[in-house]
């Protein structure tokens, strides 16, 4: 999953917040000196990341990308799920999107400076930017995209997967509306960061 879902399945606190993102930024190489809050974090992170990864739906999902776009799917639907969050919003939380977007922005400059370096970058992009305003259309996904291909470090046909996620659009709304839910009770069930967060509808 991309940065918007992983805060949602985090505990509403800034410890929490840094533990579930820095799973994208070589958190192993930090476990053993982490707090155990953030630890348990991290591992809430790569629960998810797991549990989504290994889901029939989401690879069943990776299929309806074009044979050259295939290899770099999992990035894709990580990102778009991001976008289909805040869309669906209503279904999952009664709390206003924007407010829950900007107490994760100030949740997290809280932990900015003890950051590795890299994910001080990206987080203060994150936040300064309004990296989820972005996320909020296709257009918005589709530069996020368009942006990652440049950084991959090899010649690549990433670049224009919006098209593919236009043609399945609809397919891919489904997918995330049926396997979000799933991902929600599965966080719940497991209680890595014990204390559940009471964002997660009854």
């Amino acid at each position: 999953m991309n940065y918007l879902a992983h805060l949602y399945l985090a505990q509403p606190n800034a410890d929490s917040y840094y533990g579930n993102l820095l799973g994208d930024f070589g958190g192993k190489k930090l476990e053993k000196l982490l707090p155990l809050p953030i630890k348990l974090a991290l591992d809430n992170h790569y629960l998810v990341d797991k549990y989504t990864d290994s889901h029939n739906e989401i690879k069943h999902a990776k299929l309806l990308f074009s044979i050259k776009r295939k290899r770099f799917s999992g990035i894709a639907l990580d990102v778009l799920f991001d976008h289909f969050l805040i869309k669906n919003w209503s279904q999952f939380n009664n709390q206003d999107f924007n407010y829950f977007k900007h107490n994760c922005y100030n949740m997290l400059e809280k932990n900015l400076s003890i950051m590795p370096s890299n994910m001080q970058h990206v987080i203060s992009r994150i936040t300064q930017d309004d990296w989820f305003k972005s996320y909020e259309t296709p257009e918005g996904i589709g530069i996020a995209l368009d942006n990652i291909a440049k950084r991959i470090r090899f010649k690549n046909e990433f670049s224009g997967c919006i098209d593919d996620i236009n043609k399945h659009y609809n397919a891919l709304n489904q997918v995330f509306l049926s396997f979000f839910p799933q991902l929600i009770d599965h966080v719940i069930s497991q209680a890595v960061e014990k204390n559940l967060p009471q964002i997660f509808p009854q």
